[in-house]
């Protein structure tokens, strides 16, 4: 595998017989040929130089990354830094790259006598969907796509990744791309990729009508084809980023370089060059043109923690290198990213590593950094243009490099509202630091740069944008926070249902200072119209049952009204996007909102009385909105207090209440789910409110399970043997018996029955539930199925099973598992799940670091350790301590080799967590539970 950009399109080399192959050997005496030719070349390089390039042409040219000449066709010509450079796709390597034009030579016939070696292919009758959301509806459905979703792709290249092994059945050619099967071999699974995306509702099959010379019908072609496996390489069907590409055929003469060549203007915005690129989404339209300009931006939308919000725009504006030419001569990045944890970051530097395919090489940097002082004094950033790391991990850096900030362009925060909420010292002092540097006369025609995106608008963003930020353009495409930066007030009026006539009524009765134009939203709009004419209150009207009068509904909204009347209009959500209203002063949300994006667009009808902070003037109408909540909307009291909160808005008592009594029927409605794993490792879970599993102890699930007796009879001082390791403080393994390990005893007696080729006795069908011998490498070990697909049609039926001595999970064949004897049955599950006490990860991070878990997993798997039981619930040990005990054979002594707590603080990535196990105790129990003794030790 060459490179992959997704199923429909990716190169491989071939191995086999068949007209289309050819072998190894020939590839390699034509690279040693065209070396030794064009090398040959150089001292009459006019004989070998074309006189005109265009897209399309095949050439030579010469890879600086593979060392050698190489065929290749030209796919674009760009004018950047004062000449011509030519981007060639390299055909028998599958790679990119941008050569000078005056570089390029001329293909010689003898050497394009042989096909080239990279073959491009995609998944034969295996087409791309989607997930459709009908948001008016409230439906989602899954159809076809135009093109792949990034989680199929994602997918799709993770398979090639894992694969040792790839088989590809041909089964048609045309336009010079191979329609195949694929089947690829994963730790000893055959997997066919094309039916595994499919039963993943990753994709759907297209059936041909007729496979009119497809070489597929020829014997010949029937057979299967070795896919030699290389590094893959993944790319992205976008070049947002690339200079001013020429996508038109152009001709070019290279000699006197006059009008052939069509001269895109410099400040022309990049143009994408892939065709399954669609075109930004509707809040990049707005965030990528002043990003791109160099101006301050901050962005808010429901899709703001993607990094593609400002990915494509930064790369462009950082390939001005002259922009920078004034800047210091000294080590440091032109543009620094933030994000809120270690995982965002690698996600952003693999984006950037992705799509930074550009002219001028970035060499993008990821810096964590732990706690450990060494560590930062060792990190060189010599060359590095762009640094991608979190508030802590930098200023940790900044203590050991004062010149961070002295050629420091562009600031980024990725998910500002998370930043804010862990980290708001941090940022603020970054942002005073970066301040400090640019107010300087020597920056002021230089760029500077702050970019602040994110999904919810927060109270430390006014200040970021008042303070720091120059002029910037402010873009929030999700409305229900466009009403929280536009300071509407928002009240909650909790009553019964049968009240809310009577509240709706208690409202209109007031003679208003100003003009009032209220909108009224409600599913039931006669029952609104009754009341208001009960009341002598005239009030428009537009719903659904009743054929739509628009303009004249809209002639008496618009029209002139003297201070002191109130316009009102009762309608239905379905008629919002048809009226167009911006100019009203107050929204009733007589009826609940459906979802979020219901509640913005209603709040987008007063968009003219937004009005933020900076420009707050008493002659505004000040916009509000009234919410009714009543019984019928108790699944949403959590969502509207969280937003009450962020809106500053006064929140009603019996609102607290009231969550408080939601909140807890919640949890009741979590019981029979497992023990949070968050409240487990760390005594505490930041997302409680959303967070699926339970936050309280059910004595009934969480009774002991397979411990031996005298655990709960003695201090809890037990040998653990850790055999999978989760994290760095969360393992699965077993509690060694010393005096007598009954599963040493049963481990043995599985591998003496099952050396016995007739005691391998493959079962028939797998039951959920049931055990099974299975044979990983030279060792029999008991599984549990835990899952089995919905349907077993398929020739690879997969199980999903649990070693349940060991603890750790796995996808196999049902055609491996093995008829287990009844009498290697009879042992209790031996695996046991332990986490180690008073010890977290730093800078608010809710997951280890792999290099923690790495470390933590090379010194203590497969290794006994003596440790201390401190709590116990269900299948789940908290140990504190947990040492590795070494025996001195020669002074007959012991001696504690390490503690696992202090390993894991040694590395700088983790820190004292002193209220872990009082948390835990501190768990609310289920009071319909019998309490029961001995399980807290």
């Amino acid at each position: 595998m060459l490179k992959i950009e997704d199923p429909s399109c990716f190169w491989v080399t071939m191995k086999g017989c068949g007209p289309y192959i050819v072998d190894e050997i020939e590839y390699k005496n034509l690279n040693a040929e065209m070396n030794q030719f064009y090398d040959k070349s150089c001292e009459n390089v006019d004989e070998v130089k074309p006189v005109t390039l265009e897209k399309g042409q095949i050439c030579v040219v010469f890879s600086e990354e593979l060392k050698c000449w190489c065929r290749a066709v030209i796919k674009s010509i760009m004018y950047c830094a004062g000449h011509y450079q030519t981007e060639c796709f390299l055909v028998d390597y599958a790679k990119y790259t941008i050569v000078k034009t005056k570089d390029v030579r001329v293909a010689m016939k003898a050497f394009m006598q042989i096909p080239y070696r990279a073959k491009k292919c995609r998944l034969h009758c295996t087409k791309p969907v989607t997930l459709r959301v009908n948001f008016c509806e409230d439906t989602a459905k899954i159809v076809p796509a135009q093109r792949w979703d990034n989680a199929a792709t994602q997918y799709f290249q993770s398979l090639l990744k894992a694969t040792t092994q790839i088989k590809a059945k041909l089964c048609a050619v045309e336009d010079n791309t191979f329609d195949v099967i694929l089947y690829v071999t994963i730790k000893d699974e055959k997997v066919c990729i094309n039916d595994d995306l499919v039963s993943k509702n990753f994709a759907r099959f297209v059936e041909t009508e007729e496979d009119t010379g497809s070489p597929a019908k020829d014997q010949e072609n029937q057979t299967s084809l070795n896919v030699e496996s290389f590094p893959v390489k993944i790319i992205d069907p976008t070049l947002a980023f690339r200079p001013v590409l020429f996508e038109e055929k152009v001709p070019m003469n290279l000699e006197t370089g006059r009008n052939h060549v069509f001269q895109k203007q410099s400040n022309r915005q990049y143009e994408l060059t892939r065709e399954k690129f669609l075109g930004p989404t509707f809040t990049e339209s707005y965030c990528w043109p002043p990003v791109a300009r160099g101006c301050d931006v901050v962005a808010i939308s429901h899709q703001g923690n993607d990094p593609f919000l400002y990915i494509p725009p930064v790369l462009t504006f950082l390939q001005s290198g002259s922009c920078y030419k004034a800047l210091p001569n000294r080590n440091g990045p032109l543009a620094l990213i933030l994000c809120p944890g270690w995982k965002k970051a690698q996600l952003v530097f693999e984006l950037l590593k992705t799509y930074g395919r550009c002219s001028r090489q970035l060499h993008p940097m990821l810096i964590i950094l732990g706690q450990n002082k060494e560590e930062a004094k060792r990190v060189k950033i010599q060359g590095c243009d762009v640094i991608v790391t979190t508030p802590y991990s930098f200023l940790r850096l900044y203590e050991h490099n004062c010149l961070l900030f002295c050629r420091l362009c562009h600031l980024v925060f990725d998910e500002i509202e998370v930043l804010f909420s862990e980290a708001t010292e941090q940022v603020f002092t970054i942002l005073d630091c970066y301040k400090k540097t640019i107010i300087t006369e020597e920056w002021e025609y230089l760029p500077h740069q702050i970019i602040a995106v994110g999904t919810h608008w927060n109270k430390h963003t006014a200040r970021l944008i008042k303070e720091f930020m120059n002029d910037p353009y402010v873009v929030i495409t999700a409305m229900e926070e466009a009403s929280i930066y536009g300071n509407v007030h928002q009240v909650v009026q909790h009553c019964v249902s049968s009240q809310r006539t009577a509240i709706l009524l208690k409202m209109l009765d007031f003679t208003p200072n100003h003009l009032q134009k209220v909108l009224v939203f409600t599913d039931s709009v006669d029952e609104v119209e009754m009341a208001l004419k009960s009341n002598s209150i005239f009030a428009l009207k537009i719903h659904k049952e009743k054929e739509f009068n628009f303009t004249y509904v809209l002639e008496h909204w618009t029209k002139s009204y003297a201070s002191g009347n109130h316009v009102v209009l009762v309608l239905t959500d379905d008629c919002m996007q048809f009226l167009g209203i911006t100019d009203a002063s107050c929204v009733i949300h007589f009826s609940f909102p459906s979802s979020p994006r219901i509640f913005g667009q209603r709040l987008y009808n007063m968009s003219d009385n937004f009005h933020n902070e900076s420009s707050v003037d008493q002659e505004h109408t000040k916009a509000r909105s009234v919410v009714l909540l009543t019984e019928n909307n108790i699944c949403h009291a959590l969502g509207i207090l969280r937003y009450l909160k962020r809106a500053k808005a006064e929140i009603p008592l019996e609102l607290h209440d009231f969550t408080a009594r939601v909140l807890e029927a919640e949890e009741e409605k979590k019981f029979a789910r497992p023990l949070c794993t968050y409240l487990k490792a760390f005594g505490i879970c930041k997302n409680r409110t959303v967070c699926p599993d339970r936050h309280q102890i059910n004595l009934q699930i969480d009774m002991l399970q397979n411990m031996p007796d005298k655990i709960t009879q003695t201090s809890g001082c037990v040998t653990i043997l850790p055999l999978h390791i989760v994290n760095a403080t969360n393992y699965f393994g077993r509690i060694v018996d010393k005096q007598q390990d009954r599963y040493t005893t049963l481990a043995e007696e599985i591998n003496e029955y099952f050396k016995e080729t007739s005691n391998k006795i493959p079962i028939k069908k797998a039951e959920k539930l049931a055990l099974y011998g299975l044979c990983e490498e030279t060792l029999f070990h008991r599984v549990q199925v835990v899952e089995t697909p919905p349907k077993e049609e398929n020739l690879f039926f997969n199980v999903k099973i649990k070693y349940i001595d060991e603890g750790r999970t796995r996808q196999v064949q049902s055609s491996q598992l093995l008829h287990l004897p009844a009498r290697f049955q009879h042992l209790p599950p031996q695996a046991v799940e332990f986490i180690v006490c008073r010890v977290k990860p730093i800078d608010n991070e809710i997951e280890w670091n792999p290099k923690v878990t790495h470390y933590i997993h090379h010194k203590i798997k497969g290794k006994p350790h003596e440790a201390k039981i401190v709590l116990a619930l269900g299948n789940t040990l908290w140990i504190d301590p947990m040492v590795r005990v070494t025996r001195l054979s020669d002074l007959k002594m012991y001696v504690n080799e390490y503690s696992v707590r202090s390993e894991i603080l040694s590395t700088g990535l983790g820190t004292d967590n002193p209220e872990h196990v009082t948390q835990l105790q501190k768990t609310k129990y289920d009071q319909k539970a019998p309490r029961t003794t001995g399980i807290l030790f």
